[in-house]
């Protein structure tokens, strides 16, 4: 959290601990209002984020492999993916998603706002003489117009927008699929929401995810039950009192809700599933999987 003239926020003031100021961070906020506005491309998060996306211990940044496997596989089969065809991988990380389309034949090209994870994805590319066009931007401002037979976005990474970046999101998409394109990505919803333990605790590290250096971190989750949005919040404080304050917003979805945002945006809902490896839909799963396609 930043002051308006930019200089970072402390939590002492004349060497006293400000609890009014921790006590106001911790009231329920109003959904969507922002935290950090340098998040996943800071340099020290960026690392960690990198770090959790390669892990084969956690899905907290990206699915195992064997997951990411058996999803390109999906797609393929159930796209009827041609050699040739263009795909456009928005938020693609360090590219595990678009290395194995790659290796399929396809054309791809890669958006993300790590700059980190866009270097890594630019040399395994390399390593490996795979053509894949990567670019460090944010995916809500793309201009690509009419290039791509396909396009994802993958692990929920539509839910933390707000509706206004949504609907941007949406229309970028639509401008930058071929006519008669796909569309494809997955949201979570709120039986999946239901079995995620909501964070109420503080600790204490040397070095962690959020900073360098020993910091204290107080979580905590808040839910928005009529609206389905969910927020997961992290206060940091460090050694010398300055404080962040980080946010992850969520929205969850139901069959209705995505497939009306969807339909709003000019995109038709061609098909939804509790995952993208092919499980047929039901009520009740934690994920909705939906292949949508642009009007020819």
């Amino acid at each position: 959290m930043t002051l308006p003239n930019n200089k970072p926020e402390y939590l002492f003031n004349f060497g006293y601990l400000n609890l009014d100021k921790l006590l106001r961070l911790q009231q329920k906020p109003e959904p969507f209002t922002p935290g950090e506005p340098l998040f996943w491309n800071d340099p020290h998060i960026s690392k960690q984020m990198l770090a959790a996306h390669l892990s084969q211990n956690t899905d907290l940044a990206s699915r195992r492999q064997e997951t990411i496997d058996a999803t390109v596989r999906w797609l393929v089969d159930y796209l009827k993916l041609k050699i040739g065809q263009t795909v456009l991988d928005l938020g693609c990380g360090p590219g595990l998603y678009a290395t194995r389309l790659a290796q399929q034949g396809l054309q791809l090209t890669g958006v993300d706002y790590s700059q980190n994870s866009i270097e890594y994805a630019t040399r395994a590319a390399d390593e490996m003489g795979l053509p894949i066009i990567y670019r460090y931007q944010d995916y809500l401002t793309i201009t690509d117009t009419a290039q791509y037979d396909f396009a994802l976005l993958i692990y929920g990474d539509y839910c933390p927008l707000n509706p206004e970046q949504r609907s941007q999101l949406l229309q970028n998409v639509l401008r930058a699929l071929k006519p008669g394109g796909y569309f494809v990505l997955d949201v979570t919803t709120r039986a999946g929401r239901a079995k995620w333990e909501q964070k109420n605790c503080w600790y204490v590290v040397e070095s962690g995810f959020w900073k360098p250096g020993p910091h204290l971190v107080l979580e905590e989750g808040f839910d928005y039950p009529e609206q389905d949005i969910y927020l997961d919040q992290s206060i940091v404080i460090e050694a010398d009192g300055k404080l962040s304050v980080y946010r992850n917003w969520f929205q969850d979805f139901d069959q209705r809700s995505i497939t009306a945002e969807l339909t709003r945006a000019g995109l038709r809902a061609d098909s939804l599933w509790n995952d993208l490896q092919g499980t047929p839909f039901s009520e009740g799963g934690d994920w909705i999987g939906v292949v949508a396609q642009k009007p020819f």
